[in-house]
């Protein structure tokens, strides 16, 4: 059965019937003086415990390394940055640094930042996954090392996740846009497989545009050469009603005002309201509607379930922590007449 402490180099020196510089020489650049069989028992050893190396604090005495690791799927994102942030703020005030790595969305990256983080010995690991890391991040949190997830889940794995409540956010989008007169509704999201959140907001946007008497239709792709026609289709189709877009998150913001721009579509006439406030929202005329993520609450709420995985009182549960959006209302959302004008 998995250890639910960290291994220590001491234990792994005994488990190894070897001495603490052997098992130091074995995890630095001193490997080659051991002979192959010490190396091999030395391995077998740290393997059995799931040891960890301590690489960034090696050499320092008393407490721990005092850093924090993050993950994050794509730093290009502005909620990426956004949550960085707050998650940086809140380890400060509690005297952590934090290290951060950035996955480009690419599994592979994912699975070496992981490893890499576990090895600098950190006291405990922000993850906002790209893929599904389930294996790894289930040796990692075998090892000792408290793990919290932030916006989407990872398979099976029984760690705090914290993030949007991404059911509200869809109920407060839908019901503004109801309240303002909007009849049918646009969802536009990236593909709702590679993330849980992306999902849960797809199956409350069709739970809830039905039940609103709304009619909807769906758009997962973000590529302009999809997107354009298929908005043009949809407000086509729907002339002479009310018709919104409802943008899953920033990066579907973007793309959607491009796609107006390019059609020369008003916006209010055909309404836009995204997920994510954006510092531009406000900025393109008549400014965009959003639903605002409280992000620095999001990365507050993550190291303090974080740094209570450490408490040796208090075992790990797996908790699902929904923090509400705040509702930003701007012109975008503001009717001022039939279905919008489609450029030739």
């Amino acid at each position: 059965m998995p250890p639910t402490t960290r291994a220590t180099l001491i234990e792994v020196a005994n488990v190894a019937n070897t001495s603490k510089t052997s098992v130091s020489r074995y995890f630095g650049p001193e490997r080659h003086k051991l002979s192959p069989a010490l190396q091999a028992r030395i391995k077998q050893a740290a393997d059995a415990l799931h040891y960890q190396p301590n690489l960034m604090a090696r050499g320092l005495k008393g407490g721990g390394s005092r850093l924090l690791g993050m993950l994050v799927a794509d730093i290009r994102n502005p909620f990426s940055v956004a949550i960085v942030h707050g998650v940086e703020v809140a380890a400060r005030k509690h005297g952590y640094a934090l290290i951060v790595c950035n996955t480009d969305n690419d599994p592979d990256l994912e699975q070496r930042h992981l490893a890499s983080l576990a090895a600098y010995q950190v006291e405990g690991l922000v993850v906002n996954a790209a893929g599904q890391p389930q294996q790894l991040l289930q040796t990692i949190m075998h090892s000792g090392l408290p793990l919290v997830l932030i916006d989407r889940e990872v398979g099976e794995i029984s760690a705090p996740v914290i993030g949007l409540d991404n059911a509200l956010a869809i109920d407060m989008a839908l019901n503004h846009l109801s309240h303002q007169g909007y009849r049918c509704v646009l969802y536009v999201s990236e593909a709702p497989e590679q993330a849980s959140a992306r999902q849960e907001r797809l199956q409350r946007f069709q739970q809830q545009s039905a039940s609103l008497g709304l009619d909807s239709a769906i758009l997962t792709s973000l590529d302009e050469q999809e997107a354009i026609p298929a908005l043009r289709d949809f407000i086509q189709k729907n002339r002479g009603a009310p018709c919104a877009v409802l943008c899953a998150n920033g990066n579907a913001t973007l793309a959607m005002t491009r796609c107006f721009q390019h059609l020369e579509v008003a916006m209010g006439e055909v309404g836009l309201i995204g997920i994510d406030e954006l510092d531009w929202c406000e900025l393109v005329p008549p400014g965009i509607t959003t639903l605002a993520q409280p992000t620095d609450a999001i990365g507050s709420a993550a190291v303090t379930y974080l740094l209570h995985q450490t408490l040796p009182s208090k075992a790990a549960k797996e908790v699902q922590h929904h923090h509400p959006p705040v509702l930003i209302p701007r012109g975008s959302t503001q009717l001022i007449g039939p279905s919008a004008h489609l450029s030739p």
